[in-house]
């Protein structure tokens, strides 16, 4: 990598050194991998919180008042704020690893799709404050929006898992 640098009016060339150790390089692709898998079981575990959240409303009065004391909004919210946070970090960083590993990313469905979640999960995540307020609109949305995402997702997983298997099978 080259630098310029200005130094007293003279623009000059540096060389960076960024070298990152192979076996670095060669562990890092089984982060993304780790993570997504992660974020697909926490996914499945919202998906129930969110589910135990809409019972409340519709049960009577006494199986109201045990469920509430589980806290499922909180642990809801909580972990859904987890996986954005996760999603849009482990998104950066599989296509950082692979640029860093390839020199370039690759441009295909997996890639495609896996930005696509990481935008629908902020808008679904942004209804929270309205959802709060009552807004059904925003209710239905957020639930429509993970749906998708959950599809997407374990769509995701087993493309993801080819792609893991390729890079296995080029292991040295």
């Amino acid at each position: 990598m080259l630098c310029y640098f200005k130094l007293d009016g003279n623009l000059e060339e540096h060389s960076m050194n960024l070298a990152i150790p192979e076996s670095v390089k060669i562990w890092s692709q089984f982060g993304h991998p780790i993570l997504m898998w992660t974020l697909l079981g926490l996914s499945i575990y919202a998906l129930y919180l969110g589910v135990q959240l809409r019972r409340i409303r519709t049960v009577d009065k006494e199986i109201r008042k045990e469920l509430v004391k589980k806290q499922f909004n909180t642990k809801h919210y909580q972990v859904g704020s987890l996986i954005l946070a996760l999603m849009v970090l482990g998104t950066v960083g599989g296509m950082g690893v692979t640029y860093i590993n390839n020199g370039k990313l690759f441009v295909g469905p997996h890639l495609l799709a896996g930005l696509g979640m990481t935008g629908l999960i902020a808008v679904s995540a942004s209804l929270s404050p309205f959802m709060q307020k009552g807004n059904d609109l925003a209710r239905y949305t957020h639930i429509t929006l993970n749906v998708i995402i959950l599809g997407l997702f374990t769509w995701q997983a087993f493309s993801g898992t080819d792609i893991l298997l390729r890079i296995i099978a080029r292991l040295p």
